[in-house]
């Protein structure tokens, strides 16, 4: 049954609390926008989840692992794994740091992931008050040979691991240790005798750093009836991965077998890096067979499981290097695509069926012992097999000493080509933003020129205004000339027909004067002849 889309990795990250004598180097947490900005290099780093050196143990279980304990019931596959360099807190956050034996696991504010997802899930298993059975394995890889932790402390025999040809990326591991368990107190025993046999040694970086790493495997197998009566079982499991811290190796201190401890270590993180890079960019080889931590990997990364990735950093400036790093691999990480798919249910006859099969190879081994039925071999020739053996595996070693220097070659190589593609990424970045830049400076200096052509167009149009209206100045300017010539020439005319009307008004003046005398004279003449007359 598959899910119906494909999910990312969900990838977070955990800083450590900063120790007295150190300084703190150029990074700033973003909580809020669940980012890292590294401000020398004037980056910023997005996460599903970003924890500060105030985040408690619980803060990061409820973000990170409590959902997927919900979908390990679901009969999901889930892994959580835990990244960085050695000593910002790998170890710490996936098992905690349990020293006050008068206080539980479960009740340990300082209990890791690993303890709070036992606790959670037994309680959520019985919560639904069903029939579940619990089986839990713990596995490490040291010097990149699987061991089983869960056996004695005397057995240091190495594990083999096969592909399962029946699915697709998963592997088996010969002669793990699966035990039933059914209480928490049987599972924290069980962890912490693990823990105590687990390969640690003090370096430079911390005193009590992990040198291998380990995978402590939960399965959780659930029976239910269906609709027809029949019932089947749903199985979930639970990896929970403890890297070892990549590191230095100048820096750490290491020498000798410590030397070889941590190249081993960092082969199998450069090879882990290797195949998220090609899984990021799809490539069609996936190195999941360059060592046996990705093979174990493999369906975690780009396969059918739900994957979580917790990146620890430090904030210390002597580690900005590494820091950085781990932040770069994380934000590849992030792009992976797994497609989380939920296992078969399997009937109750099917699963007795395997059971019952696993049973009858396993009398048959015993009774081949017992009767010595088994494959025998005379002393003399088990001597010379043992010879050749020997010299085969002297031979396998030489070979794989130089198997062993191509690729550190080849690991070179690829680590100069990833930064090689790095800085071409970059730089096509860079040149992405210049041309959009470019594009922004096009479209501004369009702009530009049409507000000119705009504003040449007002200029043209405004002179030819001003060109007419200087000929309508010259054209009214004559006009005004004439009519101020022929106001002239009207105010001189008026001004002689005033003379003229005053020569007029003058003369009747004098006519009228002229008129009184005479009549004056012509009456008195005429008086003057009536008395005559008398």
């Amino acid at each position: 049954m598959s899910d119906e889309v494909n999910q990312n990795i969900q990838v977070f990250v955990r800083c450590r609390p900063l120790k007295s004598l150190e300084k703190k180097g150029p990074i700033e947490i973003i909580s809020d926008k669940r980012a890292i900005r590294a401000i020398q290099h004037n980056k910023t780093y997005a996460f599903d989840n970003v924890f500060d050196s105030k985040a408690n143990q619980l803060d990061v279980y409820r973000s990170v692992v409590e959902p997927l304990v919900e979908q390990v019931i679901e009969g999901y596959n889930c892994t959580v794994f835990a990244y960085g360099q050695t000593g910002t807190g790998k170890t710490y956050t996936m098992v905690g740091n349990h020293s006050n034996d008068d206080i539980s696991w479960e009740d340990d504010p300082l209990s890791g992931i690993i303890p709070r997802a036992i606790d959670q899930l037994i309680d959520d298993l019985q919560n639904q008050n069903t029939e579940y059975t619990i089986c839990v394995s713990f596995l490490e890889l040291y010097n990149e040979d699987a061991y089983d932790l869960l056996s004695p402390l005397s057995d240091t025999s190495k594990l083999r691991i096969y592909n399962d040809s029946e699915k697709k990326g998963s592997v088996i591991i010969s002669g793990l240790v699966e035990l039933i368990v059914k209480t928490k107190s049987e599972i924290f025993e069980i962890l912490e005798k693990g823990s105590l046999k687990r390969q640690t040694a003090p370096t430079l970086m911390n005193a009590c750093s992990s040198r291998s790493h380990s995978i402590f495997s939960i399965t959780v197998r659930i029976k239910e009836t269906t609709f027809d009566g029949e019932e089947v079982v749903k199985m979930g499991k639970l990896n929970l991965v403890d890297l070892a811290g990549s590191e230095n190796i100048g820096r750490s201190g290491a020498v000798e077998e410590r030397a070889r401890e941590a190249s081993n270590i960092n082969k199998s993180l450069l090879t882990l890096g290797r195949v998220i890079t090609s899984l990021v960019e799809k490539s069609s080889h996936i190195p999941y067979r360059d060592s046996k931590l990705t093979r174990l990997l493999q369906d975690s990364l780009g396969g059918k499981t739900k994957t979580s990735i917790i990146a620890t950093i430090s904030p210390c400036s002597d580690d900005i290097e590494d820091t950085i790093s781990t932040l770069d691999y994380a934000q590849r990480a992030k792009k992976i695509m797994n497609k989380p798919e939920i296992n078969l249910k399997m009937t109750k006859k099917t699963l007795i069926a395997e059971y019952l099969t696993e049973i009858d190879r396993l009398r048959r081994d015993l009774e081949a012992a017992r009767d010595k039925k088994g494959i025998y071999v005379d002393p003399k020739n088990y001597a010379l097999m043992e010879a050749t053996l020997k010299n085969q595996e002297q031979n396998l070693d030489a070979n794989e000493a130089k198997i062993e220097q191509m690729k550190q070659e080849l690991d070179r190589y690829t680590l100069l080509l990833t930064e090689a593609n790095e800085n071409i990424s970059s730089k096509d970045k860079e040149l992405s933003e210049t041309r959009e830049k470019i594009d922004d400076l096009s479209k501004d200096l369009n702009q530009t020129r049409q507000t000119l052509q705009s504003a040449y167009q007002k200029i043209v149009e405004q002179k030819i205004i001003i060109e007419a209206r200087e000929v309508n100045e010259t054209k009214l300017l004559a006009k005004t000339k004439e009519l101020v010539e022929l106001t002239d020439q009207c105010v001189d005319h008026n001004e002689k027909l005033h003379d003229k009307v005053a020569k007029i008004s003058s003369l009747a003046d004098l006519n009228l004067n002229s008129f009184a005398e005479f009549k004056t004279r012509f009456l008195e003449q005429m008086n003057q002849g009536r008395g005559f007359e008398t």
